[in-house]
């Protein structure tokens, strides 16, 4: 070998190698051609929520303990601000808002920290947390940040969030030859609504619960929800309370309206925003349906107790406030009544 070979082997060598710093800075986005520097996310999970004050609240009794302690463990993985993974979305501010940068990482935390090395450049930021373990959510539309979206499964039964969801977004700003740490609050997106039944006396049958007026889809970009028309049906798991006394039913859901929605069905009134439905067979066969008309929203990070009771007819009565009440019963005789409580 001769030195005219070593000098075109020295050559070749250093082209390679500036190949590959190259890629390495545009291995992001193609259309980013400067580097930047290695910069620091602290990522923390606000839950803001109402839960103990309405657990203490509205279960004041000896009896209704049991239920307490119930519904804290039934929505431990709701109310909660113990994420088990985090989606991290950084998109361009300008143009198509498109997608420069996907990270997913298992957080098993309330807080963490991550180190990342962006070109420099301005960002929109987009992270949502708890998403892994909850199938009855989807995120569509993420290849944009005006499109990125939470959308409520809507095969039938519609069924309750499985986990508490926590979405953030910020604007970052990745300076040249400067460290940098950024600081994200994920606050909750979905709530909870309880139904807590009493017997008194009537030995019901079968007794099925559902709720309606929520919204389907989350916008995580502006922080705003979607709604369907007609509103779906949210099947209410029954909570073991450990006691025959109660009855317990439970969704978990995005929030309702901040308005009112008297379109819900025929039985919502001027005042109702969100509902929930009770059918009651009784013992000689026939059914009595209820829809409780609840006349206040249901918002992010709240859980809402509706306590109530099953008279003799198998009708829900409730003293809960803002709730109105509207019957329907079927009698075997065949005779039909519809009413206002």
């Amino acid at each position: 070998m001769n030195d005219r070979f070593y000098h075109i082997m020295h050559k070749g060598l250093m082209a390679m190698l500036l190949a590959v710093l190259l890629s390495a800075c545009s291995a992001i986005d193609e259309d980013l051609s400067d580097c930047g520097n290695e910069y620091e996310l602290e990522y923390e999970l606000q839950l803001v929520t109402n839960m103990q004050l309405e657990l203490q609240t509205q279960l004041t009794t000896q009896a209704e303990a049991t239920v307490a302690t119930a519904l804290q463990n039934h929505l431990k993985n709701i109310f909660s601000d113990f994420a088990h993974d985090i989606d991290l979305s950084f998109f361009e501010v300008d143009g198509k808002q498109e997608r420069l940068y996907h990270e997913q990482h298992v957080m098993d935390d309330n807080e963490k920290s991550y180190s990342l090395y962006l070109p420099m450049r301005e960002y929109r930021h987009l992270a949502l947390a708890n998403l892994q373990n909850n199938s009855w959510v989807t995120l569509t539309g993420d290849e944009r940040s005006n499109s990125m979206a939470l959308q409520q499964v809507v095969n039938e039964p519609v069924k309750s969030h499985q986990t508490g969801i926590f979405a953030a977004r910020t604007n970052m700003d990745v300076m040249e030859d400067m460290s940098q740490t950024f600081h994200v609050n994920l606050y909750m997106v979905n709530c909870a609504a309880v139904l807590l039944l009493e017997a008194r006396g009537h030995n019901a049958q079968d007794v099925s619960v559902v709720s309606t007026g929520f919204a389907t889809g989350y916008n995580v970009n502006d922080n705003t929800y979607t709604f369907s028309d007609p509103s779906p049906l949210v099947h209410a798991d029954q909570v073991d309370v450990g006691t025959d006394s109660y009855l317990c039913y439970c969704t978990v859901t995005f929030p309702s309206s901040d308005q009112p929605n008297p379109g819900l069905s025929p039985a919502a009134d001027a005042n109702t925003y969100w509902q929930f439905r009770i059918t009651v067979k009784n013992a000689d066969g026939s059914t009595t349906e209820t829809t409780l008309n609840v006349g206040e929203p249901l918002q992010a990070g709240e859980l809402k107790i509706i306590k109530a009771y099953i008279d003799t007819d198998g009708v829900v009565r409730t003293k809960t406030p803002n709730v109105g009440v509207s019957v329907t019963v079927d009698w075997n005789s065949g005779g039909n009544y519809e009413g206002e409580l």
